[in-house]
């Protein structure tokens, strides 16, 4: 048996979900690179778990781990005996929606394969 994946238009950069559009407790996909040609992709699967969860937060979003969230752990019960990890700065500037993320793995195989530059 196989499968078909219809052909799709990308865009030639990357698309994030704003910020306002995040929904707690949503699963998002940030997908990041360890080099400048854009070919060595990293992938987390992240939750929202929602803004300014800290006294004298201001626009500060935070995502967590999806394996420990999945296993009942939330930001005010992490602990050494259940431990979770949180991002929070930056990250929101790689924070897709899955086919957001697919389209820009599909680049990534462009880049590798030599057919399109960075």
């Amino acid at each position: 048996m196989t499968m078909r994946f219809e052909a799709r238009e990308l865009k030639t950069y990357i698309e994030t979900v704003p910020p306002h559009q995040l929904v707690e407790g949503d699963v998002y996909v940030s997908v990041s690179y360890v080099d400048d040609e854009l070919v060595h992709p990293m992938l987390l699967s992240l939750v929202f778990v929602g803004t300014n969860l800290e006294p004298g937060d201001q626009d500060k979003y935070y995502f967590q781990d999806l394996e420990s969230y999945a296993a009942g752990v939330r930001y005010a019960t992490a602990s050494e005996e259940a431990p979770a990890t949180f991002h929070t700065g930056d990250i929101i500037n790689s924070i897709q929606l899955y086919d957001q993320a697919l389209d820009e793995l599909l680049r990534c195989s462009l880049r590798r394969s030599g057919a399109v530059g960075t």
